[in-house]
């Protein structure tokens, strides 16, 4: 199915999305009667809770026969995927539907979602990109509940100080949680959420939301920034001596190859820095605690800190403890960041409204016109661009396709990584123009990577169209037709690929 509207990848989350929209955008006109969008969105609610779903929980993509199960690698029957587009995303759309139709079997499967989110919550607070639910696997992580809910009685697990100095000392594999990729934030949303729609009286629900929010808050450094990944609880923060709080500058120096060294403390890549203050946000909103909204404050004060001097006044991808721009992996350098610099402007931007403390629209101005300047001749921004010089930095593969090679081209470069991405510039100077004159806003969904135009009448009614009488919608073009077989062999089924 083609669908220029959609920005999701995840099964349930373009048509289904979309369709949602046709309820929540109160300017959309459409043919479509509302009585045939709520048919259309419990039908496929039911057909993929009843047929995809493992211990309630989901993966990427599905042989439209749900023989073969995939996402970041080939997963067992009884695994489901924590990472976007996995479970809390699916379950989330769920919960849309619910919110949209009021209808009860679209509640139970994001019930089902959040427990089987709960049910891999590690000791740590928080997720690994995937969970299981097998014996084997399951005895092998310190998960905080059995596979049926209750809580399992430890005599003891790692905890201690939270921060950079802890992760690198020792790593705890098997209570590993991560913030890359919005893992542990979308899976706090999801229980967030649910926990909301059940007022609270899903004891399971709510203390697992309780937890993560407190590793969420434990984790956060003085200066309000977040590392990536952390594999104990954090039962005091990271502490202000080995991390103060001080302004980004640049380095008198940077390498130029990878220094196979991870040094990196405050992490903003892949919009994580983002999506923790949308989370606190979302708590805050639903929950009513300052203690939330502190949290997402310190966040802002962050970006505020992290921003950087002229001639380059965006953000970085990841810092030091130094504030200083840094490496991370072989084909991240220290560099000024086009796409995360973007998403540090929304989480102001969306602080900014929630507070109505115009301090945090004040890096916006800025950046913007530097980022304007910085537009490459296509009219996309870079990911990288160079320290001072502000060339765009672009990686080619080395010798034999192995390693990463630092250049100022893209003719050659990597398919590995997203080295331009589409400006998102107006979209931001309009909304920080309507929160400095006071106007109320209605933000892009935190779902959704990047800003989406919505969706049209024709988006709708071809997405009814094209949905089959089981309530899915797979795919069998050949960009989007192929998965992977269980030996990691790419096979094309005839009945399609259902995402």
């Amino acid at each position: 199915m083609s669908n220029p509207a959609s920005n999701h990848r995840s099964m349930l989350g373009s048509s289904f999305g979309i369709l949602i929209s046709a309820f929540v955008i109160p300017t959309l006109a459409t043919a479509a009667t509302p009585s045939e969008v709520t048919a259309a969105v419990t039908k496929a609610v039911s057909f993929y809770h009843s047929q995809a779903s493992a211990h309630g929980g989901y993966v990427y993509r599905y042989s439209a026969d749900f023989t073969l199960r995939e996402a970041e690698g080939i997963p067992a029957p009884d695994t489901i995927w924590i990472q976007p587009p996995g479970t809390p995303a699916v379950g989330m759309a769920m919960l849309d539907a619910y919110e949209a139709t009021k209808d009860e079997k679209c509640l139970a499967a994001a019930v089902a979602a959040a427990r089987s989110v709960s049910r891999t919550q590690l000791a740590s607070g928080g997720w690994d990109y995937s969970g299981h639910f097998d014996a084997k696997n399951r005895a092998s992580q310190l998960y905080r509940r059995d596979a049926d809910g209750k809580l399992i009685e430890r005599k003891k697990i790692p905890q201690g100080e939270a921060g950079w100095h802890v992760w690198i000392r020792h790593q705890n594999k098997n209570n590993y949680s991560t913030f890359d990729d919005d893992v542990s934030q979308a899976a706090t949303r999801l229980l967030i959420r649910v926990d909301h729609a059940l007022g609270g009286k899903d004891a399971e629900i709510k203390e697992a939301a309780d937890f993560a929010l407190g590793a969420i808050i434990a984790t956060q450094y003085p200066a309000g920034g977040w590392s990536a990944n952390w594999d104990t609880w954090p039962s005091s923060p990271p502490p202000l001596a080995l991390y103060p709080i001080k302004p980004a500058t640049y380095p008198a120096d940077w390498p130029r190859k990878w220094p196979k060294d991870f040094t990196g403390c405050y992490v903003l890549n892949d919009n994580t820095h983002a999506t923790l203050m949308s989370t606190l946000l979302l708590a805050s909103q639903l929950r009513g605690d300052a203690k939330y909204l502190d949290a997402a404050k310190r966040g802002g004060d962050f970006l505020i800190t992290s921003q950087m001097p002229d001639p380059q006044p965006a953000w970085a991808q990841q810092y030091d403890a130094d504030m200083h721009p840094s490496w991370s992996r072989a084909f991240e350098p220290s560099a000024i960041c086009g796409r995360e610099s973007q998403s540090a402007m929304w989480a102001l931007l969306k602080l900014a409204a929630a507070t109505g403390d115009k301090k945090y629209l004040a890096p916006l101005p800025r950046a913007i016109a530097y980022l304007r300047q910085s537009l490459l001749p296509d009219g996309r921004i870079a990911r990288y661009y160079e320290l001072q010089t502000n060339k765009p930095l672009y990686f080619e593969r080395g010798a034999g396709g192995k390693g990463f090679i630092l250049t100022y081209s893209d003719k050659k470069a990597s398919s590995n990584y997203g080295w331009k991405w589409d400006s998102e510039l107006d979209a931001l100077e309009s909304y920080h123009q309507k929160i400095s004159r006071g106007e109320s806003v209605i933000f892009p969904h935190v779902e959704l990577e990047r800003w989406s135009s919505p969706p049209t009448e024709t988006d709708i009614e071809t997405i009814l169209q094209e949905q089959k009488p089981d309530g899915s919608w797979p795919l069998t073009d050949e960009e989007r037709g192929w998965m992977r077989d269980t030996s990691g062999k790419k096979t094309k089924g005839s009945s399609g690929i259902v995402v």
